[in-house]
């Protein structure tokens, strides 16, 4: 079985980003990032009303990183260290060695390849630290630029499940890719 630690917490750098631990202080891009239309469009998630609506998820985040359950990033360019973005491992299934990866940008910030060089960083980390022996992603069929990134970074689309997942009053369907470790 897989055995991970996430203390103390893996924070991770890459040419132009800091991909650091999520606090109390993230709550208000949180709070812009979650409930966001466009960013939200291919999640089926709750949009929080207001800022302590995200306060369970903060600790659900903090709850998963003590018990190595899960590990979020908060993703922030070096130069500046407000969150623009964060990514995860969300779900990890130890005795597969597998885990999912899931991640969301601030829109003005997209198609600027921030997101790429995130995802290479936690993958990376993922393979080499973690030893996973693979990661997925869950994805809605009409994400295309979700798509396009994972097929960059060696994703193949393994399963179209066809209205598999309820969400607001309608069945959607879900497109998995996943990327075994380059590592043997």
């Amino acid at each position: 079985m897989l055995t991970v630690n996430f203390d103390p917490f893996p924070a991770l750098e890459t040419g132009r980003l800091v991909l650091r631990q999520i606090t109390d202080e993230d709550i208000p891009v949180l709070f812009f990032l979650r409930s966001h239309e466009e960013v939200m469009k291919y999640i089926g998630r709750p949009r929080p009303q207001n800022t302590e609506e995200l306060i369970p998820f903060i600790e659900k985040i903090k709850t998963m990183i003590a018990s190595n359950e899960g590990v979020t990033w908060a993703v922030s360019l070096k130069d500046d260290p407000k969150m623009i973005g964060h990514i995860s491992f969300h779900r990890i299934i130890k005795e597969h060695h597998r885990a999912e990866v899931g991640y969301m940008l601030h829109p003005e910030l997209n198609r600027k390849g921030i997101m790429d060089e995130a995802l290479k960083a936690v993958l990376h980390y993922g393979f080499h630290t973690m030893r996973l022996h693979s990661v997925e992603a869950n994805v809605h069929p009409e994400n295309i630029a979700s798509r396009k990134l994972l097929e960059k970074n060696g994703f193949v689309c393994e399963a179209h499940f066809k209205e598999d997942f309820y969400w607001d009053g309608q069945f959607l369907d879900t497109v998995i890719y996943s990327l075994l470790t380059p590592v043997k």
